[in-house]
């Protein structure tokens, strides 16, 4: 395989952050979309995105993309492609998903049933057969349309990123690994900084930035779909990005990373969860409400996803729980506060407003990322 081009959904309102850590890999970006990031550069890119990319949802691998308003002109234009080059006659496909946005075609299902239509008449030309087994390999495919422009991919991951294999237990309202990490690297913390997450529930802010400290790559312990694609992708791609990334770890090293939750259920359940992920000794965890949040350190970060009121009964609290995080605040010697919430009063109660507030979509749930800064630490002279 020569240069290939692959297409990486993430997080609306976070596309910066995930464009950076492409560039950071080494790659080149071709495009930057609402939700997504288009990159190219050889095949061995396609294992280590896979690998150490903390906040892309998954990655594809991109066939093609025209412009269709009939079914019968993506028929023709799916069949066009050169689905041979990529999917075996043994291979197993189906169009795992199709999405439509502003565009003539709109039915989901519709779509799946003709893009798989369309690619079962060319193998059959290709391959000579009448009836695929289906027993090798898995080819999912995923198509989406943006006022009628649609975008053909392979789909080489499998289980979404953000599956990152240590979350075994989980709290009632959990974070996605991926926009966790995101939410980590849009802040200037830093590993030799202080981290507090005092709502921490399953840990998954704690672990992200203790695995972010350690330079622990969120793909190292998991499997992905493209694994099995020897065809395109030779397996030494995928040892020598498992091979890059171990040589990269360094979790011996000093943090100061807390994690606190009022429920001592939910802060066992972090503490197993960080013991699945390797990094249990970066991370202090302790049951303990936001009132009793203390530290005597300078310059810390306290990021967090408080409660937002899902139900009517929590609604009737968030105005004191969200004076005691101000409160909370406010006792901190020079730190610096960033809060997701969906809830619309926080500043209100918090008791000032932030410096910065970034709209970010939550699954289909709008919320605010509120990004309270503090004062920069004084430079270290340096040592003659």
């Amino acid at each position: 395989m020569s240069k290939i081009e692959l297409v990486a959904p993430c997080h609306f309102g976070l596309e910066a952050v995930l464009k950076k850590e492409i560039l950071d890999l080494g790659y080149e970006i071709v495009k930057v979309e609402d939700g997504r990031v288009t990159f190219c550069g050889e095949a061995e890119m396609l294992c280590r995105a896979n690998v150490f990319l903390r906040t892309a949802e998954r990655i594809l691998l991109k066939m093609g993309s025209f412009k269709a308003m009939t079914f019968e002109e993506l028929f023709e234009k799916i069949k066009a492609l050169p689905w041979e080059s990529y999917i075996p006659s043994d291979g197993k496909f189906w169009v795992a998903k199709a999405s439509s946005v502003k565009s003539k075609l709109f039915s989901p299902s519709d779509i799946q049933s003709i893009v798989k239509k369309a690619i079962v008449e060319r193998l059959k030309t290709i391959y000579h057969v009448e009836w695929f087994s289906e027993t090798g390999a898995e080819y999912p495919i995923r198509i989406s349309f943006m006022k009628d422009e649609a975008c053909v991919c392979l789909d080489t991951t499998g289980l979404s990123l953000h599956k990152r294999g240590y979350r075994t237990m989980v709290s009632k309202a959990p974070i996605k690994e991926t926009l966790a990490a995101a939410l980590i690297l849009l802040t200037p913390w830093k590993k030799d900084r202080i981290f507090v997450d005092p709502f921490c529930g399953s840990g998954t802010f704690l672990i992200e930035a203790a695995m972010i400290a350690a330079n622990i790559a969120p793909g190292m312990n998991r499997s992905f779909t493209a694994e099995k694609w020897t065809n395109i992708i030779p397996r030494k791609y995928w040892y020598q990005a498992i091979d890059e990334a171990n040589d990269l770890v360094e979790d011996q090293i000093e943090t100061d990373i807390q994690g606190y939750d009022i429920d001592g259920e939910i802060v066992k359940a972090a503490r197993q969860n960080a013991e699945a992920a390797g990094v249990e000794h970066l991370i202090h965890l302790q049951q303990r409400p936001v009132s009793a949040l203390r530290h005597s350190g300078k310059y810390g970060f306290l990021i967090s996803n408080p409660p937002y009121g899902e139900r009517l009964e929590d609604k009737e609290k968030l105005p004191e729980l969200y004076t005691e995080i101000g409160e909370a605040f406010a006792g901190l010697d020079s730190w610096s506060m960033y809060l997701i919430t969906s809830y619309e009063e926080a500043e209100r109660y918090i008791g000032r407003k932030a410096d910065k507030n970034r709209k970010i979509y939550n699954g289909m749930l709008k919320t605010y990322y509120y990004q309270f800064m503090g004062p920069k630490p004084p430079k270290r002279k340096r040592q003659e």
